[in-house]
């Protein structure tokens, strides 16, 4: 498990909503760039504006990101 700085795997659009540097695995559920959420919206289960600037324990596996939770 690494250890990823929130900022540096999604980026927040100039309309507020979140978007993924990189494909990413939350819970089943994969999406990568060009899919943008608002606040109070939720994807694989979690509402990331929620865990905005926490670091994210994650891996890689084949190129995706595998998000398994964040540090507080």
């Amino acid at each position: 498990m690494e250890k990823y700085k929130f900022w540096d795997i999604f980026q927040e659009n100039a309309d507020g909503a979140l978007s993924p540097r990189q494909r990413i695995n939350v819970n089943g559920v994969i999406f990568g760039p060009g899919v943008a959420f608002g606040p109070g919206v939720a994807f694989g289960g979690l509402n990331f504006h929620n865990y905005k600037n926490l670091d994210i324990a994650g891996e890689k596996q084949n190129d995706i990101l595998v998000i398994k939770g964040f540090y507080q």
